[in-house]
């Protein structure tokens, strides 16, 4: 055989096209050589096939490489393709995001439109507050104009108030004089009128003394009664204790009894209660009964 083992499996290595064409080359250069006569040539020959089967070796190394490269390539672009999917996949969120971004921006232009249109509204009332202001605030100052007139016009009023009070003062003390005056008149003539009119409604032998009186109920302290008296009866004590007033109240008999409940411990026997007055109501009158209170009215006494 005109060719080695050895080029026969490099050639093995090679691409089957590649080895194809190799093939048809080795066939034309053996056709080639059973046609040369000299042994030089085939010599020389045969050296040129030894140099093209290491072209031949060192081609299918390269193949080899290639293919190795290609290899590494191959998973290059596999890693490259499954990135792309998974950027692919990122992309498609990040669409829906944009879409949701967008969608929730058209609501917030909606919420902005609807925001401008209160601000509106609101500085809208703003500018009718601060007109209402500015009407409250002129009518407040007419409101402290009319209260200056006012005070001063108080100003006054407390002035005749001052001097009403003390004209009414002194009038007071007139009435209160004059009604102390009337009073004491009252009592005057009950003081002389009493003592025949308890020995016919009492059957009071003897009356001691009738006047007015104070009687001490604690240390310094004392009650002073209108009428204070002293009778006796089958010679039995009994006292006199009475009140005179003007127009008698039913408020009057209630302190009249009042007084007598602080001095009775303190006037041992009987108690003839009565009262003598210028005027008193039926109602005063039946009071006055059921509390056990003789009343005798003024036209009763002598002048």
């Amino acid at each position: 055989m005109l060719f080695s083992v050895e080029l026969i499996e490099e050639l093995e290595n090679l691409d089957p096209q590649v080895r194809s064409a190799f093939l048809k080359i080795l066939k034309l250069i053996e056709k080639a050589i059973g046609e040369v006569v000299k042994r030089e040539d085939f010599l020389e020959l045969k050296r040129e096939v030894e140099r093209l089967a290491k072209a031949v070796a060192e081609l299918a190394e390269a193949q080899k490489r290639t293919e190795q490269r290609l290899t590494r390539l191959e998973t290059v672009v596999a890693e490259l393709a499954e990135a792309q999917k998974r950027t692919e996949q990122r992309l498609t969120r990040l669409e829906t995001v944009v879409a949701e971004l967008a969608e929730a921006q058209k609501r917030t232009e909606q919420r902005l439109t609807r925001l401008e249109t209160v601000v509106a509204e609101l500085a809208e009332a703003q500018k009718r507050t601060e007109e209402r202001l500015n009407e409250l605030a002129e009518a407040q100052k007419r409101t402290e104009e009319r209260l200056n007139e006012l005070a001063e016009a108080q100003k006054r009023t407390e002035e005749e108030l001052r001097q009403l009070i003390g004209e009414h003062r002194k009038t007071r003390e007139q009435l209160g004089g004059l009604s102390h005056a009337i009073g004491y008149v009252l009592e005057d003539r009950a003081y002389k009128g009493l003592p025949a009119l308890l020995k016919r409604d009492f059957a009071v032998e003897s009356i001691e003394f009738i006047r007015r009186d104070y009687i001490e109920i604690s240390p310094n302290r004392y009650e002073e009664i209108n009428i204070f008296g002293k009778a006796k009866t089958n010679d039995k004590e009994q006292w006199i204790l009475g009140e005179c007033k003007a127009q008698l109240k039913k408020t009057d008999i209630d302190s009249f009894l009042s007084k007598v409940r602080r001095v009775e411990p303190y006037l041992k026997g009987e108690k003839i209660l009565v009262t003598v007055t210028y005027q008193a109501s039926p109602p005063v009158r039946k009071y006055a009964e059921e509390k056990g209170i003789k009343l005798y009215l003024s036209y009763e006494m002598p002048l």
